[in-house]
């Protein structure tokens, strides 16, 4: 009580003092961590093919960036809710390093670092940025809420749905939809859309912007989910809307505001569609029993390869994203299917900005030579259709539920590396299958260690870096991966590897399979760790950098 007293009286203190005299210059010290962290994110310029944008696009496109920052100014508060307040008071005041700071404080959504714990950079009266986020009350605790919903079960579904933010009123709690709640921003981002969808000759992608421009206004997101997944023949590839539940690492259940602007590579597409065909195949492949298997989801998959034009919210912040995996609803899953997007101008980047010089440094020479861009974008691609494989729907103590309610807050980590694992898993398969040649397994090995290294750098507590450290340390303790004092490099054994993942892909698979989260809880803490040869080899990475830093060009 006496740490949420001070957090409260520290944040009270903050806003009043940079709600006077224009704000507070940051020191000296402040500025230069900035710049050391800044360094980190390589600056690469992010555009669509040239030529292939038209004059009748850009009015379509206007109209969905016009929406997509919307999502960036909803998730500015979702992450805490004086961001607004504060980068405003940042902005009025004048120092040399200004520019800089607001471009470190938009590249976090807030002064919170995300490659540094979501630790606070600026002196905001708090250390790190609260697991409540800007979901709940800052000062709510795990007893409250287990108190609240045991008086008030009514309230279960409300409080645990993912579009919904809690707030205490007189000494009660209640859920708000994001549609009251966030209503003055959702009615611009809903006026844009239906404005894009009047500049579109595709009719399942109107279809899809007109009714998620309802969802906006409902709070239903179901429908406009269903159409996302049933867009045909489109030459852009949109997602918008509230999605991942990362930033709430209180509970694990608020859904963070987001968006993509693509534009589809249907060449590439078609040739990567060839995986769809094995869908059915990987979940009856699963190394689990056929009870725990989900033969109930949408066989519909669609596998999209596509160029980024602008990316907003959720996943424009911090570490950028890859590729995508979505919807997130169970209901649309076992009604649908779920769809695919790799972006393949933003792979491409973090290959060679990143990945090459991290083998180079970090593993042995055999196996850093093999690792290869087709490996790379190929573990990425299954990754994703691993999220949609496995248990989902799931039956705990006699009650139906859902993975991800049943594991809270150890969710995202547990469902990240179900996935990375799945990924290596079913490409060995693919291998079986004969869609890739034999010798591609160890070029898929060695690619998939650089990848660990890559995302453990993004700091273990996030939900990506922590899922990787446990594939290594797990696959480590098993002696797939082993340790040369020597040379201070990583090695893969290839002949204990193939064992070890699917044990690894069986522990994973049975935690979600059972909703199990004092096992997922007693999991993540024993593999979640950072281990002195790992720490060794994660500081000689000091001048790669960490991420790419996207510099947009659609126009």
């Amino acid at each position: 009580m006496k740490k949420i007293i001070s957090i409260l009286i520290g944040v009270i203190f903050m806003i009043s003092a940079i709600g006077s005299a224009g704000g507070v210059v940051p020191e000296k010290k402040t500025i230069e961590r900035v710049r050391s962290q800044l360094r980190k994110y390589a600056p690469v310029k992010i555009a669509p093919t040239p030529g292939r944008i038209t004059e009748k696009d850009k009015k379509f496109l206007a109209e969905m960036i016009a929406a997509a920052k919307i999502m960036d100014e909803l998730f500015l508060i979702q992450v805490w809710e004086e961001n607004p307040k504060l980068r405003a008071e940042l902005e009025k005041k004048e120092f040399p390093e200004k520019s800089m700071l607001l471009e470190f404080f938009d590249l976090n959504a807030g002064p919170f670092d995300r490659l540094d714990e979501h630790k606070a950079f600026l002196e905001i009266g708090m250390e790190e940025q609260p697991a409540t986020a800007g979901f709940y009350p800052p000062s709510i605790t795990e007893k409250e809420w287990d108190g609240w919903l045991e008086r008030n079960p009514k309230d279960s579904d409300s409080f645990t749905s993912n579009f919904t933010v809690i707030k205490r009123k007189d000494g009660k709690f209640e859920a708000v939809k994001y549609s009251k709640y966030y209503e003055p921003y959702l009615k611009r981002a809903a006026k844009h859309l239906r404005e894009a969808a009047k500049h579109t000759n595709n009719a399942s992608l109107r279809k899809y912007l007109t009714s998620r421009a309802a969802a906006f206004e409902s709070n239903d997101y179901y429908q406009s989910d269903c159409d996302w997944v049933d867009l045909k023949d489109h030459k852009f590839e949109i997602v918008i809307g509230p999605y991942e539940v990362y930033e709430d690492r209180f509970k694990g259940y608020k859904a963070a505001f987001e968006a993509f602007i693509t534009l589809v590579d249907k060449k590439e597409s078609e040739k990567l569609g060839r995986i769809k065909s094995y869908m059915g195949d990987f979940e009856k492949h699963l190394p689990i029993d056929d009870k725990y298997k989900n033969t109930k989801r949408g066989t519909l998959s669609p596998i999209i390869v596509a160029e980024l034009i602008l990316s907003a919210g959720d996943t424009k912040a911090g570490v950028q994203t890859l590729a995508f995996n979505l919807p997130n609803d169970e209901r649309v899953r076992e009604n649908k299917g779920s769809k695919k997007v790799m972006l393949k101008n933003v792979s491409e980047a973090k290959f060679n900005e990143i990945l090459i010089p991290i083998a180079k440094l970090t593993m042995d020479p055999s196996d850093a030579k093999e690792v290869s861009f087709d490996a790379f974008f190929g573990h990425t691609l299954t990754h994703e259709v691993s999220h949609g494989i496995g248990p989902g729907t799931i039956t705990v103590k006699g009650k139906e539920t859902t993975v991800n309610k049943a594991l809270e807050d150890q969710y995202s980590v547990i469902e990240e590396a179900k996935a990375d694992t799945l990924g290596l898993y079913n490409n060995l398969y693919l291998i079986e299958k004969g869609m890739y040649p034999k010798g591609f397994e160890k070029t898929l090995y060695a690619t998939y260690l650089a990848g660990l290294f890559r995302s453990m750098r993004f700091g273990i507590s996030e939900a990506h870096g922590g899922a990787n450290a446990i594939q290594f340390n797990y696959l480590k303790s098993k002696g797939a991966i082993t340790f040369d004092k020597a040379t201070g490099t990583f090695k893969i054994d290839r002949a204990k590897m193939p064992k070890a993942i699917e044990e690894l892909a069986h522990e994973l698979l049975m935690i979600e399979a059972k909703g199990d989260y004092k096992g997922a809880v007693k999991f993540v803490k024993k593999y979640r760790v950072m281990p002195e040869d790992l720490k060794a080899a994660l500081a000689k990475l000091n001048a790669v950098p960490v991420d790419i830093r996207p510099i947009y060009s659609y126009r």
